[in-house]
Parts: C-alpha cells; structure tokens; sequence
C-alpha cells in the first residue's frame, strides 16, 4: 500500500472510478440482453378487447414466442400475435383457423377448411357466418397468407371482415398467460 497520501487518493478515485465504471458496464449489458430478448426471443401482449373470449380475457397479458415461427410454420389453431393488415402500426392477437392456399368456408356455424369441419375443444365455439365480406361462400386463403378468427365471433374483428394476414405480419405465437397472476397458464 503507499505510504504517500497523494497516492492513497488517487487509489480510492481508482476503485471509486472502477466501481462506476462497473455498474455503468452492468446496466448497459442488461439492457442490451433485454433489448435482445424483447425484440427476437420474447414479448408481452397485453389483451384489451373481448375478442378471444372464453380463451383471452380483456386485461390479461400474454408472453410471445418472437422465435417459434423463424424455424416453423403457423399451424391451425395456433393463437398468434400479427401486425393488423389494415393498419401496421397496430397488433392484434387471433387463432389461425384457414393455412395458405386452402379452402375455407363458414357454413351453420362450423368452420370448413377444404370441406373438412374443424372440430375439437379449439374450434367448439359458433362462429356467425352472415357477417363480413371474406365471411360469406367459400374462399381460398392466398399462399402465404393465413385466414383468423377470434375465438368471440361476436364480438371480434377478423379476417372475416378485412380479409388475410400474410406471413410476414405474424410476430409469434402466444403461449402463456402471466398476468393476472392467480390467471397463469399455457395456452394451446
């Protein structure tokens, strides 16, 4: 240790200097991770619309696998979050009822896809055919495009109605309710 105290003080703005430095170096590492997660692996979506009832409630946050679809491709029944064909600037969250290039029809309340009903706990619900131009006849979904539906066809502003989302606009699929917390689950 030196024995001079010019040199003591300029030991301490060393280590005062070093632990600045270090917590300046942590922070910025951490945002730099965050950022980085947020942007390729992960992001929360908050559900503000009644939509994707019984499935999403209003106010209930969904976690997003940004990275799913970058080594696969949507799959039926698939909840994914996409930028709105209409308007980019807004996203919104839907379950993929029609893949490219198939037929899809609504027809008595069940959903048709190449004249095979959709059937199990995911597509149970009725959704209204009578409403919406893509909604009415039989339609083939573009290639690479996807044909989406909100779970709450009452309430829900969909493909229906404005037609498809190429593959380009869809973020991730969301698989996990995490907020409110005693909500937390996995979604199929």
């Amino acid at each position: 240790m030196p024995r001079n105290p010019a040199l003591k003080k300029d030991a301490k703005k060393k280590k005062k200097k070093s632990a600045l430095r270090e917590l300046i170096e942590t922070v910025v590492w951490a945002l730099a991770i965050a950022l980085l997660v947020r942007y390729f692996l992960f992001e929360g979506f908050y559900i503000p619309s009644g939509s994707m009832q019984p499935t999403l409630m209003p106010g209930e946050r969904v976690l997003v696998a940004k990275f799913m679809y970058r080594f696969t491709e949507p799959q039926r029944g698939d909840i994914v979050v996409f930028r709105y064909p209409v308007d980019h600037r807004k996203n919104l969250i839907k379950r993929i009822a029609g893949l490219p290039e198939e037929r899809v029809r609504i027809d008595g309340g069940t959903v048709y896809a190449d004249d095979e009903p959709l059937e199990g706990d995911i597509f149970e619900e009725t959704y209204f055919y009578d409403i919406g131009y893509y909604g009415q006849g039989e339609r083939t979904v573009p290639e690479n495009q996807y044909f989406v539906l909100g779970d709450n066809s009452q309430n829900s502003d969909d493909s229906r109605f404005w037609g498809y989302v190429p593959r380009e606009n869809i973020l991730g699929r969301a698989f996990l309710i995490y907020w409110p917390p005693h909500q937390i689950r996995t979604l199929r």
